[in-house]
């Protein structure tokens, strides 16, 4: 744990991030490009690692990064443009727009954009996985989840759906006229002269940016094996549309946050749409924390904070607003392992003066394998563990093949941990260790989770 010091000048705060920075990417769990800024000045603006490793190209401020879920306030705001543009109302029922969409009389714009339609989402079923490298027509899209049932009323409660935002941008083809991204292209990223940003697949016909297409200073997305790296999975970028196909540079984003504070784009009526606490949603801090539209809203390190954050195959992006301070964070990686969450946090906690923690590079030791038959079996999160109900019921399964220990949490990928102690592992891929606890009788009880600057306590279950 480190305590960040009390800086009276920006050079000695902005030395501090680089530091922290460095370290991660020495210890190589990021690599990408961050912008930092307070009280509208930069403070930092810099990339870190390769843009494209098979080619030694760096990473820079202008690196072109996907935004994965990052896209939804882009939509969000479109939605709202249009209705400044009176072609649409959120208070209306999609039926309006989208006549033929499954219960759409029982659904709201408003809904859509705040996650509570109740709509499956797509990016969680079982076919996903096979169905993420063909390329796929926005109608094909919905009709693969538009059929299914509501999971809930309409405005019950809160769920984090994909789904919505592609109905999004169907309204937002509908009723402008125009395809998604030359829609975006002209009333967003024009305007703000952001010539760096767009839409990583659009039909033939659109202006904009398509996956074929040689697109510059573009980052290769991959992934971390703990001893080196490798290329992600493909996914066709057509998949994700208006939730997250959109890509971008952390100076462009930064064009965009400053306009936020302005007329630029929308009105003031607009903007507090954009950024009203619509709906709680599960939090893994014990401060509340909501969805407005595009956005979660929340505080961390006692201020008030608007962020949200993306991960699609080989990259992750976190974006943090701190209005009443005129600070933002925004970390994009084309690493799909780094704790980019974690980063803008401890970067945030830098800036306010709060303790923070470096990555801890682990050193694994020799250790007899029959050790790790005492440890195989299925764990659950402690009930008691301020995390959102789906990640409680989720089973984090430990086992042993070949002389060699794994875990995997329900639906991502298996990977290998190693041992620093008799009861203390470690994955390579990411900064996380893993204590196993044993009862009165000597047998494993729990395993206490250590990542991203919490203990999380997870209970054996058989």
């Amino acid at each position: 744990m480190v305590e960040s010091k009390s800086y009276s000048g920006d050079r000695s705060i902005t030395e501090e991030i680089e530091t922290y920075l460095q370290a991660y990417l020495e210890a190589g769990y990021f690599m990408g490009s961050v912008l930092v800024r307070r009280a509208g000045k930069v403070l930092l603006s810099k990339g870190y690692g390769m843009a494209n490793l098979e080619h030694s190209i760096p990473n820079t401020p202008q690196t072109k990064f996907r935004l994965a879920s990052i896209t939804k306030q882009f939509t969000a705001a479109a939605i709202l443009k249009l209705q400044e543009q009176n072609l649409l109302d959120v208070s209306n029922s999609i039926a309006a727009y989208l006549p033929d969409y499954p219960h759409g009389e029982k659904i709201t714009i408003h809904q859509l954009l705040n996650h509570t339609a109740g709509i499956p989402n797509y990016t969680s079923f079982d076919d996903y996985q096979t169905k993420k490298r063909i390329p796929t027509k926005l109608d094909d899209l919905i009709a693969w989840f538009s059929d299914r049932p509501l999971e809930f009323t309409p405005g019950d409660r809160f769920s984090y759906s994909n789904s919505g935002y592609a109905v999004l941008t169907k309204i937002i083809e509908t009723v402008s006229n125009q395809s998604y991204a030359d829609y975006l292209q002209q009333y967003i990223f024009e305007p703000l002269r952001m010539t760096d940003s767009g839409c990583d697949y659009a039909p033939r016909t659109s202006k904009a940016d398509r996956h074929e297409t040689i697109l510059p200073d573009r980052a290769s997305g991959y992934i971390s094996t703990g001893e080196g790296y490798q290329n992600a999975e493909y996914i066709d970028m057509s998949l994700p549309s208006g939730a997250g196909a959109l890509y971008s540079t952390v100076e462009d984003l930064y064009k965009w946050e400053r306009s936020l504070y302005t007329d630029a784009l929308f009105n003031q009526a607009s903007r507090d749409a954009m950024f009203a606490s619509t709906i709680q949603v599960p939090a893994e801090e014990n401060e509340p924390a909501y969805y407005g539209y595009g956005w979660f809203i929340d505080t961390q390190h006692d201020r008030h904070r608007i962020s949200h954050d993306g991960g699609i195959e080989g990259f992750r992006t976190h974006f943090a607003r701190y209005p009443e301070e005129r600070m933002a964070i925004v970390v994009l990686s084309n690493l799909q392992t780094s704790p980019v969450a974690k980063m803008g946090r401890d970067l945030a906690a830098i800036i306010f003066g709060k303790s923070y923690e470096l990555p801890k590079k682990r050193e694994e030791i020799d250790l007899d394998p029959a050790v790790y038959q005492a440890y195989v079996g299925q764990y659950k999160f402690d009930p008691s563990t301020s995390l959102p109900p789906s990640v409680l019921d989720l089973i984090f399964t430990v086992t042993t093949d070949s002389q060699r220990i794994f875990t995997q949490l329900t639906g991502q990928e298996i990977v290998e941990i190693f041992p620093e102690s008799s009861t203390k592992f470690f994955p390579k891929v990411t900064d996380a260790q893993l204590t196993f606890i044993t009862n009165d009788q000597g047998k494993v009880s729990r395993l206490i989770l250590h990542q991203n600057g919490r203990d999380l306590v997870l209970n054996k279950i058989n």
